[in-house]
């Protein structure tokens, strides 16, 4: 597994992601009303799905650590929020670039722009509070409850070019687009799928390092509190 982390995970997410802008560059036709710009939804688009995605992961692994208390879950956490800001702030100048020949502006207020700006404001606030709370237990508490918060923004995003008028085109389905455009953006998505779960793994790994290295202290000092000791030893569990 590790191996495959290593190098075959690597090596799938640049094949992938090589053969889908490929595809979406010169296979793919260009858009009837956008022309050679829309290409860049092959970039774009996958981004923002694989930002909610992280961000959902994120929200998952905060429910599941106040149910039950484990590093493992508070790292997940701490590596899908930072995983998913990226590829949100990609996400988001990505559109900004595509925005900028297609509405004439690179920013717009508009209901999908502004919910997906408050959903990155919230995330680097959660990540702000990780690193300002010293006391890991605290930490990992507290920024479960503001994960869980900043979560009730994601359906928002989602739904708000449902919801309200807005510059931003409805999503696209396999119908309402050319089939040509529909294998390059299927093969862009599972590229930088390969490359969330890369990042993640990766991110995780030095999450959960950092946190038994905080706790590792205090569980090698002598107690006689057999309770102290359980609880410490079953949170790295």
């Amino acid at each position: 597994m590790n191996k495959f982390v290593k190098f075959g995970l690597p090596a799938l997410t640049l094949a992938l992601l090589g053969a889908g802008w490929w595809l979406g560059l010169a296979w793919a036709p260009p858009d009837r009303e956008m022309g050679e710009v829309q290409r860049i939804m092959y970039v774009h688009v996958p981004l923002q799905w694989m930002a909610m995605m992280a961000m959902f992961i994120n929200f998952v692994a905060a429910v599941t650590y106040l149910m039950r208390q484990s590093w493992k879950t508070d790292a997940m956490a701490e590596a899908s929020a930072e995983v998913g800001l990226l590829f949100g702030t990609l996400g988001m100048i990505t559109g900004s670039i595509w925005g900028r020949p297609t509405w004439g502006v690179y920013w717009s207020w508009d209901p999908r722009l502004t919910s997906e700006a408050i959903l990155l404001v919230s995330y680097t606030g959660y990540l702000v509070l990780r690193r300002f709370v010293e006391d890991p237990e605290k930490r990992a508490v507290w920024s479960a409850v503001v994960a869980i918060i900043g979560a009730i923004n994601l359906p928002i995003v989602w739904f708000s070019v449902r919801w309200w008028r807005s510059l931003h085109q409805v999503q696209s389905s396999p119908k309402t687009v050319d089939p040509q455009m529909v294998l390059p953006l299927r093969v862009s998505a599972f590229g930088m799928l390969a490359l969330l779960i890369l990042f993640m793994v990766h991110r995780y790994r030095i999450a959960l390092a950092e946190r038994q290295a905080e706790v590792a202290l205090p569980e090698a000092l002598p107690t006689d509190d057999p309770a102290l000791r359980a609880t410490h030893s079953s949170k790295v569990a």
